[in-house]
């Protein structure tokens, strides 16, 4: 994964602007929705520091989708999250939950996050079963307003112990 630039203007539009990619903000974004969702992403990085990272494919050296640790307000509170937004094509091959878990284990060990969040629409199956691979629980939920709609979302959210718990490595058998 790496910092998304100006240049990922066209992989951005190509997922972004899928509709069935997109159906959590129920529409593919126009160009110009790129361009603002672009811009956006910038100001995460100038403002928190970290936001979404284009996740490129090693074998191919594409952009197969956008994943990262985020900051999330809910209700006017600020919280550490994670998202993820993946090319059609690549569903189901375990790279949002390979970038999910690299985000939760940047916002645990470098951000000091002691809790995170994923907003989750609760049709959407195939994100509640990755963050449910992650230790995530529902923790809760909340109606966002977004294009004169109101959008139930469920919060899934792990804290630090739970993490840390659910990701030890096992010591290796001791020979006799």
């Amino acid at each position: 994964m790496r910092k998304i630039t100006a240049e990922d203007f066209e992989a951005a539009s190509r997922i972004l602007g899928d509709a069935q990619v997109m159906y959590a903000w129920e529409h593919g974004f126009s160009e110009d929705e790129v361009r603002s969702w672009l811009g956006e992403n910038a100001a995460r990085y100038e403002r928190d520091g970290f936001s979404f990272l284009a996740a490129v494919e090693r074998s191919s050296g594409e952009i197969i989708g956008f994943i990262g640790p985020l900051v999330e307000t809910i209700e006017g509170c600020r919280h550490f999250g994670i998202a993820y937004i993946l090319d059609k094509e690549r569903w189901g091959l375990g790279y949002a939950t390979e970038g999910a878990r690299a985000s939760l284990a940047y916002a645990f060990e470098r951000l000091g996050a002691e809790r995170v969040i994923a907003e989750i629409r609760p049709e959407n199956e195939a994100s509640r079963h990755v963050a449910e691979r992650l230790g995530m629980k529902t923790a809760g939920s909340f109606i966002k307003y977004y294009r004169g709609k109101n959008m139930p979302h469920l919060i899934y959210a792990v804290s630090r112990e739970e993490w840390a718990a659910s990701n030890q490595t096992p010591p290796a058998p001791e020979s006799a």
